[in-house]
């Protein structure tokens, strides 16, 4: 076998087809037909603040171990809505990792205040501990951590920092759901936690969607009302509307769409795991090439492998990893590496368009030079494959192929 065999120069595919996720089924049909079926039957339609998101939120919020949890119509709109919860001061300084979606980003922008960058920790798309506080000045008012590709962030670390300062701490979990420290899940560990529940996650709402938890009574009044345009919620009679916010409300068809698949759930994260793991014991393990630094967390730390994160040895191989990445791609493995998911060196950051806060007399000082040595390093080192619940042995099998192909093909 030699370089025209591989699929990138037009030779066969070591991939026939692997199935999309079939996560959706008659089951959500049927809620929401049930649900068109009991509001027709009144001369209503599906609103919000209705019965299916009330259990929804009862059944999310008892799922990650008792609180409180309230829907919102995406996981950008969480962060917002937890965000505001919290009233930050405007102008202020949110400490957040620097690898996450924009939509994991922006809402510390539109609560008037300032996002600061924190590098990863070596060898990780995630801050630690000693990253998050060599950003915190006397003007930080909060820490925003995301939990990316699956993996549990060091939130006990990261506790231990924000006690120190008396922050309050809000973990993004729209890539995390159900990954767990110790048997416990994240978006627990923080003040307050967001999810996305758009499509792509492991449990959806439909196209869009999020929740944010608390254990806080008090909070998650503010998350209602952040959630809801500042609405009184909660409140006595005839308090009106408390503060501008906007409307991130979670609908009544979303909430029943959620309700079946939060059930699916534990399902869906066994058999990524599972795939995960057989992958890496049938021949991954084998190859000099590459390695798999999810299947060395620390010890009490699980991944729910939203994506497989893959680390490319480029000593042992005559290709460069994005080279790499293209051959895995043109076998049949969805693969990429994630250089575009640094926000903080995206226009919208560093041009500041619409200037304000950054720009206001009342904050003398922005750095946009930030150091992010570790995180380079990381995206230059490590790339995704999507690894699905759906793929059975024969899937499997082939992607071993894949990776076996192009190490007997360009290992050096």
């Amino acid at each position: 076998m030699d370089l025209k065999d591989l699929a990138v120069n037009g030779g066969p595919r070591a991939i026939s087809k692997l199935p999309d996720r079939f996560h959706f089924g008659e089951e959500e049909k049927a809620a929401v037909v049930d649900l068109f079926d009991r509001c027709s039957a009144k001369g209503g339609v599906p609103g919000y603040n209705g019965p299916e998101e009330k259990a929804f939120c009862e059944e999310f919020a008892e799922f990650l171990g008792g609180g409180y949890a309230d829907g919102t119509n995406s996981g950008t709109n969480s962060v917002f809505a937890a965000l505001r919860a919290l009233h930050l001061p405007p102008f202020s300084e949110v400490v957040t990792g620097c690898i996450t979606d924009p939509g994991g980003a922006m809402p510390v922008v539109l609560n008037d205040c300032i996002p600061v960058p924190a590098d990863t920790a070596p060898g990780s798309f995630m801050p630690g501990p000693e990253e998050i506080e060599a950003r915190i000045t006397e003007r930080t008012s909060a820490i925003l951590v995301a939990h990316i590709f699956g993996d549990p962030a060091d939130m006990p670390g990261i506790l231990r920092v924000a006690e120190k300062h008396h922050l309050p701490v809000v973990e993004d979990c729209a890539q995390a759901h159900m990954a767990r420290i110790h048997g416990r899940n994240v978006g627990t560990f923080g003040d307050l936690g967001s999810f996305s529940l758009m499509f792509g996650k492991h449990f959806c709402a439909g196209g869009q969607g999020g929740a944010v938890f608390t254990r806080s009574q008090e909070l998650s009044l503010e998350v209602k009302s952040s959630a809801d345009r500042g609405k009184p919620i909660g409140r006595p009679a005839g308090t009106t509307n408390l503060f501008p916010s906007l409307n991130c409300n979670m609908d009544e068809i979303h909430a029943a769409i959620a309700r079946v698949q939060l059930k699916k759930l534990p399902e869906i994260v066994r058999r990524r795991s599972e795939a995960v793991k057989w992958l890496w014991s049938h021949g991954l393990e084998k190859l000099p090439e590459i390695s798999c630094p999810q299947l060395n967390l620390p010890e009490g730390f699980e991944s729910c492998y939203w994506r497989m994160r893959v680390e490319f040895h480029p000593e042992f191989m005559k290709c460069s990893m994005m080279e790499y990445i293209a051959a895995l791609a043109a076998e049949g493995l969805v693969a990429m590496g994630y250089h575009f998911a640094v926000p903080f060196r995206q226009s919208w950051y560093l041009n500041r368009r619409d200037s304000f806060p950054w720009n206001a007399p009342q904050y003398a000082r922005f750095n946009q030079d930030h150091q992010l040595d570790n995180a380079q390093k990381t995206l230059d080192s490590q790339f995704i494959a999507f690894i699905l619940e759906s793929y059975g042995e024969t899937e499997l099998r082939q992607i071993v192929d894949a990776f076996g192909k192009l190490h007997e093909v360009l290992a050096r």
